[in-house]
């Protein structure tokens, strides 16, 4: 069994118990009670041009082991918002992370802050994506719940009719998708579902093997209206270089930012691609 599906196997056990149907309109009527999130979307791409980083809040993962096993995501959040990150990616999973949706509850809380009325967009605060393997809408529900703006759809990991469930919920409670391909058939799979935002992962999940080519060979096959983000394996301005080059409009960085003495300065080199 590759990791991938050793990870799928073990989330869909793990949600097993929460199960049960998740309507439109109980979607659409969270969306409507709590404050409006900041659109990921629209994070993504900067007025000058230059990369934007989503920031990664991981304390390990199967490839790397640990990486910073005690780190609190509150904190780490606050460094990266200073550091001039564009946006969150923050890690819910536990059993393979060391992530949980209580880190992502506590940043989106202290982000807002002063809560706005319902359907207000909340001042200030970074987008955070609920970085997850997502096999049924409700875990949708509860990214809403914890303040997410968007969700994470893995392409292989699913197939059409849970990538449209996922996708079909995250609109209906106003949440963006990124969309994570690592080939062209998934590229033309995110393409039919009308991914507005689609990651190419530079790791291999089945294998872990890195590898920036693959942003370079598959960004430039992107329709010109999706926003492109490459994930994975960015150390040096040289490497976000590549996938600038590619036409990558946003760098997904974890390990690097999580193990920097200075966030500041490796975003600050990454964007001087």
């Amino acid at each position: 069994m590759d990791k991938l599906t050793e990870i799928m196997t073990h989330k869909r056990r793990e949600i097993a118990p929460l199960l049960r149907p998740v309507f439109a309109d109980e979607l659409a009527e969270i969306n409507r009670r709590l404050p409006r999130p900041p659109s990921f979307l629209s994070a993504l791409r900067r007025p000058d041009g230059k990369l934007t980083i989503i920031s990664e809040i991981k304390r390990r993962s199967p490839s790397a082991g640990a990486i910073k096993e005690n780190a609190s995501a509150l904190e780490q959040a606050r460094r990266y918002r200073a550091a001039g990150a564009s946006a969150l990616s923050i890690l819910t999973d536990m059993e393979f992370f060391g992530g949980q949706l209580a880190d992502l509850v506590e940043v989106t809380a202290d982000f807002s802050q002063n809560q706005p009325a319902p359907g207000v967009s909340l001042s200030n605060p970074l987008p955070c994506l609920r970085k997850d393997f997502m096999v049924h809408p409700i875990q949708v529900l509860q990214a809403r719940a914890a303040g997410a703006s968007a969700i994470l759809i893995i392409v292989r990991a699913l197939n059409d009719d849970e990538i449209t469930a996922l996708h079909t919920a995250a609109t209906a409670a106003g949440l963006d998708v990124l969309f994570e391909i690592h080939n062209e058939d998934e590229l033309h799979r995110a393409v039919q579902h009308k991914a507005k935002i689609i990651g190419v992962n530079n790791r291999d999940l089945a294998i872990f093997k890195t590898d920036l080519g693959l942003s370079e060979r598959l960004i430039p096959l992107f329709p010109k209206h999706v926003v492109a983000v490459s994930e994975s394996g960015f150390n040096t301005g040289a490497d976000a270089a590549r996938a600038r080059k590619a036409g990558a409009h946003a760098l997904l960085v974890g390990e690097a930012l999580m193990r920097a003495a200075d966030p500041a300065a490796l975003i600050a080199d990454f964007q001087s691609a």
